[in-house]
């Protein structure tokens, strides 16, 4: 169901900018000096976007609340389930987590990192091409998936790649995150096997 446009001209504006296909570093590029209304919440309408930060997943902190830290130290042995019950709580408490021990080389993570700087930094042809809300593509760039149906738009660009249960083929991939993106799922087969998701069920 639609939203109620809480300004008049709301969709036209934000049809405006999705048609871009640029998403915000295109306001950015373009050399936006105000940030549109549409990213704003509605007078009145209150931000949902902090709610999660109530809970207390791992206790309160000097500094507020902590991110929840998922151990896969022992995920192949006596921990599992322990692992399991985890991972279903901080993704029901909290939406996100951090995951340590997962046996990942810091050197993979290093280069997904450079490639989607890279992505986010090249010119936008590639990104245009990506852009979308097509939730059947395994790669895809966007802006806020569910732009026309928030109350908000969030300021953030986002490259979706669905790596289980099946990758993307490398020509999926945008260019300039294929190095260190073919290395996640291979460096996820030997510390995540597919069937530890199968469990979350």
């Amino acid at each position: 169901m639609a939203m109620v446009e809480p300004y008049p001209g709301r969709d036209e504006e934000m049809k405006a900018f999705d048609d871009t296909k640029a998403g915000v570093k295109g306001l950015v590029d373009a050399g936006v000096t105000s940030i549109p209304r549409f990213f704003f919440d509605p007078p009145g309408g209150g931000s949902t976007g902090v709610d999660c930060l109530t809970s207390s997943f791992n206790g309160q902190s000097p500094d507020g609340p902590q991110l929840p830290s998922i151990d896969m130290l022992g995920l192949d042995g006596d921990r599992r389930e322990e692992i399991v019950r985890e991972v279903l709580r901080a993704a029901e408490e909290w939406g996100f987590f951090e995951v340590v021990n997962h046996g990942i080389p810091r050197e993979t993570m290093d280069e997904m990192m450079e490639g989607i700087r890279r992505f986010n930094e090249q010119g936008g042809e590639e990104k245009r091409q990506l852009y979308g809300r097509d939730f059947s593509k395994k790669v895809r760039f966007t802006c806020t998936f569910d732009l026309f149906r928030t109350k908000r738009a969030n300021w953030r660009d986002t490259l979706y790649c669905l790596m289980a249960p099946e990758t993307p083929a490398p020509h999926e991939l945008p260019s300039a995150c294929r190095q260190g993106s073919l290395f996640l799922p291979l460096s996820l087969s030997r510390s995540l096997p597919f069937s530890f998701f199968s469990s979350l069920r």
